[in-house]
Order: structure tokens, then sequence, then C-alpha cells
């Protein structure tokens, strides 16, 4: 267990790192690029996302676990047989859906509303396949327990990204436009990425074995993984087309709709989307161990497993939610200087608790074997998301995107929730949730407070400093309190470590 803690301790490092420096790289293009280019540029992005979700997100997770399955049976030859398959079935769709989206170019490009979106997208496809072998791979390193190699390619593949993507819109004129010069930065990164990954399994050891007895169990298994993501990446395609439609309607402009959709998703959900990095790598260390232990039919370590996991993703969420709530506008004042996006971020803020769960809940049980039950979830949240973003933003405007995804995620977490308790027996993280509650909620009515009476007799930044200061105190000392978090241990290990630091 303590190998374990250290390895998510590691691969954290490495998502908080590359999450950090993405988010950077965001408030640089919402910048240089506006909130309409940063419309364009997402609305591309998350079409592409359909193909790339289609042709290999089901894959890699799937891999992971059969890879663990054989690992857990002492098989060499069936995860190198199964890494073969993988990676076969990706390229037989991605490689003729890339040459047809060429031939069908024309006609398909009508699918876009402003035509610069269709240019980035038809730059981004390019590496299509070269993106999709590589989540293959990861998924390899994945189920191989390499956390590390997958987390470093990771990290080179962002790092990579806003190198090229800042030398290419600051420092270099080449005449090309702000929005395809970002998306040519993303074409080299997913080709930069696989090369890397590709040149590691080579060197170590990975090879390619006649797959044949793979095909079906990877397919049988990954169809409804992809089929739920692939509807999800629809369902952001839809919206990036439906909701702007729809303001259009209301009587907004072309240029003001666009906007509107790029401060929630270029700008609000950047911010939102903080924990999943955490959250993240918790689900890549657990996953492989926890279908070890489905496959050893090893219950009591599941369980207790799954309830530190769902205890360690509320705890990050909940530590984040006061601050959001309290300090939303002030970070979307600084990050975007937009006070609308600031005004979404603590209006969102209570979306991180069934977002988080969400994330976690979902990897678990694909991780169990229950894909199909985790897609009919997904569909049930995306029904809400569709009916809010038809109905609401002639009433809320960019608000009803807010509201579609806190019925989406509280929809698909709640059954999630459920399925978990029956798989495992019981689930007692609903006690620690209660906990969680009864120290947030204090903290964000006294944080609220405590900023307006600030900014009465210090000006704005001191203001801000003194209370997220004080945040972060009061959760300190609640979540102590509740034992939702142990201070004294952590306080102890850090002089412990320190004191070894010395030492040596």
């Amino acid at each position: 267990m303590q190998n374990l803690y250290r390895t998510a301790a590691v691969v954290t490092i490495f998502s908080a790192i590359e999450h950090g420096l993405g988010f950077l790289y965001r408030i640089i293009l919402s910048r240089t690029l506006g909130p309409e280019g940063l419309g364009v540029y997402q609305v591309s992005l998350t079409v592409f996302a359909v193909f790339l979700t289609a042709t290999s997100s089901g894959l890699p997770i799937t891999l992971s676990r059969i890879i663990s399955k054989h690992r857990a049976r002492g098989s060499k030859r069936g995860e190198q047989a199964a890494t073969t398959a993988a990676i076969t079935i990706t390229l037989l769709v991605s490689l003729p859906l890339t040459v047809l989206l060429f031939l069908i170019k024309k006609p398909f490009s009508n699918v876009f509303s402003d035509p610069r979106c269709a240019d980035l997208f038809y730059i981004l496809i390019f590496g299509l396949s070269f993106t999709s072998v590589y989540a293959i791979l990861r998924g390899a390193f994945w189920g191989n327990k390499r956390f590390v190699a997958y987390s470093l390619v990771e990290l080179i593949e962002e790092i990579v990204m806003i190198v090229v993507g800042v030398a290419l819109l600051l420092v270099f004129q080449t005449g090309v436009a702000d929005v395809n010069l970002a998306a040519i930065a993303v074409l080299i990164s997913y080709l930069c990425s696989f090369s890397i990954a590709l040149v590691y399994f080579i060197a170590k050891g990975g090879k390619l074995k006649n797959p044949r007895g793979e095909f079906l169990p990877l397919l049988k298994s990954s169809l409804p993984v992809t089929a739920m993501r692939t509807s999800s990446s629809l369902v952001n395609s839809f919206i990036s087309v439906l909701f702007p439609m729809r303001l259009m309607s209301a009587g907004y402009s072309s240029s003001r709709a666009l906007s509107e959709y790029g401060v929630v998703y270029g700008m609000v959900m950047p911010v939102l989307m903080i924990p999943s990095s955490l959250i993240g790598s918790i689900a890549l260390v657990l996953v492989p161990e926890l279908s070890e232990c489905y496959y050893k039919k090893e219950k009591a370590a599941l369980s207790a497993l799954v309830e530190k996991a769902l205890n360690a993703t509320l705890l990050i969420a909940g530590l984040l939610v006061p601050f959001f709530i309290v300090c939303g506008g002030d970070v979307g004042a600084m990050l975007y200087s937009s006070a609308e996006s600031g005004r979404l971020i603590s209006l969102c803020a209570v979306i991180l608790i069934p977002m988080s769960i969400t994330m976690i809940a979902t990897s678990i049980l694909n991780s169990l074997g229950c894909e199909r039950e985790t897609l009919l979830f997904f569909l049930l949240g995306a029904a809400a998301m569709l009916a809010c973003t038809w109905f609401l933003p002639k009433y809320l405007e960019s608000g009803a995107l807010c509201v579609g995804m806190a019925c989406d995620y509280l929809i698909t977490s709640i059954c999630s929730l459920v399925l978990l308790a029956k798989k495992t027996g019981a689930l007692r993280s609903y006690k620690y949730f209660l906990r969680l509650a009864a120290a947030v909620v204090p903290v964000v009515v006294l944080g609220y407070f405590l900023r307006k009476f600030l900014v009465l007799y210090f000006s704005y930044l001191p203001a801000l400093a003194l209370t997220i200061l004080a945040i972060g105190v009061l959760e300190l000392a609640l979540f102590s309190a509740l034992k939702l978090l142990d201070v004294k241990q952590l306080l102890r290990r850090f002089f412990e470590r320190k004191k070894r630091a010395k030492t040596a």
C-alpha cells in the first residue's frame, strides 16, 4: 500500500505540472485569441475529439485491464498479443477515416458555422492515426504499471505544445492566422508524443505478437467505453453548434454567441477541471490494482481501495470549492480579464463535487467490467445537458451550460455510486461526505463575509491574499477537527523527511 501511495504521489506531481502548464497556456490563448477566437479553437478541438474518441478512447483502458488479467495469470505472450490487437484495431479505423474526411472535405466543412473552424479541424486531423496509436501505447504502459513513463510522455506533449504555440503566436511573424497557429502547435505535440512513446515501447522490450484470440475480448469490452466517450464528444460537438444557434435565435449576433461559448469552455471549464489532474492520478494508479483485485476475487481489498479513492476525491474537491465560490470573481478577472468568467466560476464551483465523483467512479466501474452501465449513466446525464442547452439559453445565456453540466454530473454521479455500492457490498463514503459538507459550508460563509469586510479596509490584492489565507486556515482547522484530514500526521511526515534529508 505504501508503494501505491508513493506511485500516486509521483504521478500526481507530473500531472499537476502538466495541468498547471496547460492552464497557463490557456490563459495565453485567451489573451491572444480573445473570447471569439478561443471559441473557434474550442469548437474545432471538440469536433476533432469526436473522431479521436471513436478511433481509440475505449481501447487504452480496456487494454490496461486485459494486460492486468494476463499479468495475474503470468502470460507475457497474452500481454503482447493484446497490445498488437489494439494497435491493429485503431489503425484499421483511423487511417480509412482520415482518408474519407479529406475526400469529403467540402461537404463536411459545412458542418461548421464558421469556416475558420473547418481550417483548424483539417490541420488537427493529420495527427489522428498518430495520436490514436499513442493512446494504445499509453494503455500498454498503464497495464504494465509504468506510470512514470505514462506521465512523463504526457508532460512532454504538453510542454512541446506550449513551447511551439508560444513561439508561433508571440515570437515569429508567420502571416498565418493565430487560431491556425494554435492548431499547428497541437499537431506537432501529437507527433512528438507518438514518437517518444514508440521509442520507449521498443526500448523496454515491447513486441508485437500474433493477436489471434485477443480481438474479440478487446472489442467486447472497449465498444461500450468507446460508445460512451464518442457519445460524450458528439454531445459536446453538438452543444458547440446548438448553444450558439439557440443564442442567435434569441437575438444574439454570431460573434457574441461564439464568445459566450468561448467563455464557458475556454475559460471557466479549465479552472473547474483543476481537480481532474489529481483525480486522474488516483485513477491511473488504482485501475490496474482494482482490476487485479477483481479478477482475483479479493472483495475486501477491492472495497477498501474504492473507499479510499472516493474519500480522496471528495477531499480534493472539498478543499477547492470554498476558494472558487468566494474568490471565483477574482480568478476570472486576474486570469482572463473577464468579469463574466469570474461570475460563472463562482456559480459553478459546487459542480466540482458531482463532477469529481463522476470522474473517479466511472474509471473504477470500467475497471470492474461495468462499461455498459457507465454508458447508460452517461446517456441519462447527456439527455439532461441537451435539454438545458435547448431550453435555457434564452433565459440564462451562458449560465444554461453551467446548469446543464450540474444536472449531467449529478445524475451520473448518483447512478455510479449506487452501482458501486452493489459491486463492493457497501459504501461508507457517504459519512465522509456529510462531514465534508459540515466543514465546507461554514468556510464558504465565513470566507464570503470576510472578503466583504476586508475590501472595505484594504486594497484589492491584500484583501484577496488575506481572504485566501483565512480560507486555508479555516479549512485546515475544520477538516482536522472533523477528521477529514490528519494535519498532525502530514506535518510529522514533512518534518521527518526534512530531517532525513539533512542527515543524508
